[in-house]
């Protein structure tokens, strides 16, 4: 198979992102004749179920660990489970609402008596870790169906297809495709000269923006703020969390600095997305923390990482910064990505009634220095 460039690859896993969030299953064409047909368990109907039916003796439902482990199905000592669809406790026509349900643990209240599930002990092939992938990478819930196909298997010609090592590449790939596009002198409130850039990865998704602010002299550390972006608290005004604040607050403190740079990042969520936020939000209602909701979701408790910024810093010429934050991770992952982090510099702001549990978990949980 010939091997993929950087942006042919991101292009495939976005083109597949599309099909799985229309419902549509895709094909993983791994090694030899090795094919995989998955579909996204958030996505899945009953009629595109039945339509696999023929396939049900090689059909599973991957979860997460983390999702499994919620569920109370043993662990098998890796990172993804794989169910038997045709061992699931429901008749074949409940299947699609019974996976789907599965899938998502703000659901798990409504339906708290499920099981007991069989699930396969020997090790998950690498495809189906692949599925989970591809599904978080369209920002739908990390759960898939997985059907190894045999090689004679009939399959509509329509089926968009890509291979597994697009997707183990996606991330980088993405990340190293990215291209200023545009920019433009942008006044903004606490800092009138400032000049706003946008990058653009070769797949065409989301932009990534970076808001200059003064004339920062790339010989000498800037002070830079990641700023992963939050439309509840950044255009709503929500009190769940500090997004806000820390934003605007980021401007000021850096203009007031002299200057600086400013990483607006398309990684809503922590990189969850915003409709899986939400769900999240509906889990802390009910009692768990940020961090137990998003794995209860079956995602990591942070499912970021920082080389988008760090090429975007390095396209930018700056190579060395004072790192506004009070995360860990952000100092860690953006030096892992060639980038020196001269010091930390600290960025905390006052809590309120309602994001006092979400910033003391961030303390607790993540070791967040509030």
């Amino acid at each position: 198979m010939t091997e993929l460039s950087p942006a042919a690859a991101a292009i495939a896993v976005d083109r597949a992102g599309h099909e799985l969030r229309r419902g549509r299953p895709v094909l993983l064409l791994g090694g030899g004749t090795r094919r995989t047909l998955v579909l996204a368990a958030e996505t899945l109907t009953e009629a595109t179920l039945a339509d696999l039916q023929r396939f049900d003796n090689t059909a599973a439902l991957v979860l997460p660990a983390s999702r499994a482990a919620v569920l109370h199905i043993g662990p098998t000592g890796h990172d993804t489970l794989l169910l038997p669809l045709h061992d699931l406790p429901a008749p074949a026509e409940e299947r699609a609402a019974l996976i789907r349900d599965l899938a998502d643990a703000s659901r798990d209240l409504a339906a708290p008596l499920r099981g007991p599930f069989t699930r396969l002990k020997a090790a998950p092939p690498e495809s189906a870790r692949l599925a989970v992938k591809l599904a978080k990478t369209a920002y739908l819930l990390p759960a898939a169906i997985h059907i190894e196909l045999t090689a004679d298997a009939a399959l509509p010609a329509d089926l968009l297809s890509l291979p597994e090592a697009a997707v183990a590449v996606y991330d980088t790939a993405a990340a190293e495709t990215l291209q200023a596009v545009s920019r433009a002198r942008l006044p903004v409130a606490d800092a009138e000269n400032a000049q706003l850039f946008a990058f653009r990865p070769a797949d065409g998704r989301q932009e990534h923006f970076a808001l200059v602010i003064g004339t920062p002299d790339p010989a000498q550390p800037v002070l830079t703020r990641l700023h992963s972006e939050c439309f509840t608290g950044d255009l709503l005004g929500s009190l769940r969390c500090d997004c806000g604040e820390q934003l605007r607050g980021a401007i000021r403190i850096i203009n007031e600095a002299g200057g600086g740079v400013l990483l607006y990042l398309a990684q809503e969520g922590r990189g969850i997305g915003l409709v899986n936020k939400l769900r999240a939000y509906q889990l802390q209602d009910q009692g768990f923390d940020t961090v137990d909701a998003n794995q209860r979701l079956g995602f990591d408790a942070d499912e970021r990482w920082f080389l988008p910024a760090a090429r975007m810093l390095q396209k930018l010429g700056f190579s060395r910064v004072r790192l506004l934050t009070n995360n860990p991770e952000k100092v860690s992952g953006l030096a892992a990505c060639g980038i020196e982090v001269v010091e930390r510099v600290p960025h905390k702001f006052p809590t309120n009634a309602h994001n006092e549990a979400y910033l003391a978990a961030k303390r607790k949980r993540s070791g967040h220095y509030l």
